[in-house]
């Protein structure tokens, strides 16, 4: 049997000796993190001053699957739309919400903030205002910086993992080739990920992060439209409702 492990059976009333192979166990630490963005890559318009790319992490050795699935249950026994929830869009009353009432949309959302604030993930965001820029270059520019100040201010804890995997729906290519070159300059152990949205909860909580980061700049330079006013009440109610309670998440 050599170094198997040969379990004791008798043969001719004579128990045969034992060997035990002592295993070895690798664990692999892995970082999945999820990103979206707000904004495009088009000249600064008033519509649209700002441009937002936000990152979420999450430790793949700390299982969140009870929070994935608490959040599917409650979804599911609230027989609203089981889609993937876009925050921008169902505040807006949008696309698949547009038939859906304020309180079922508000219900939809509230799901998916509980979910981003008990799960344990981080996040962070990049933020570029649009209207400082000079040359249209100069946005591509600005996230790169931007991003790579973060990853090598945090190069410590990002090398404690073995394997960084990066989400993305690759919506937009040039910030797709900023965060290739980005992470793949700074740190030798990422992988990217075509994300499809309706099958990751964790990029569904990217986009709502984002959208909440926009709102948080737009509710201090008094931007927030009627419909996002009609959504949280007040300026003074989104930031004590929900910005307050999850800006505690971000990635220090």
């Amino acid at each position: 049997m050599g170094l198997a492990e040969k379990i004791g059976s008798y043969r001719g009333g004579e128990l045969l000796r034992r060997f035990y192979v002592k295993e070895i166990v690798i664990i692999m630490k892995e970082l999945s993190v999820f990103v979206d963005e707000s904004g495009d890559f088009g000249q600064y318009e008033p519509h649209s001053p700002f441009y937002i790319v936000t990152f979420v992490f999450h430790n793949q050795s700390v299982d969140i699957t009870e929070n994935i699935d608490f959040l599917n249950n409650k979804i599911r026994n609230s027989e609203l739309p089981d889609s993937p929830i876009h925050a921008g869009p169902l505040i807006r009353r949008e696309y698949e919400f547009k038939y859906l009432s304020l309180k079922e949309r508000k219900r939809i959302f509230n799901f998916l903030y509980n979910f981003a604030r008990i799960t344990d993930i981080t996040y962070h965001s990049i933020i570029v205002e649009k209207k400082q820029l000079v040359e249209e270059i100069d946005l591509n520019i600005s996230i790169t910086k931007q991003l790579s100040a973060f990853l090598f201010g945090n190069l410590e804890k990002f090398m404690q993992y073995d394997r960084i995997v990066v989400y993305y729906d690759y919506g937009q290519m040039e910030l797709t080739n900023i965060l290739v070159t980005a992470f793949n300059t700074i740190l030798n152990n990422v992988e990217f990920k075509k994300v499809i949205p309706a099958n990751y909860k964790l990029f569904q909580a990217a986009d709502m992060l984002c959208t909440l980061e926009l709102l948080t700049l737009k509710s201090e330079r008094n931007m927030l439209s009627k419909s996002e006013l009609v959504f949280f009440t007040s300026a003074k109610n989104l930031k004590k409702a929900y910005l307050k309670s999850i800006h505690k998440k971000l990635f220090k």
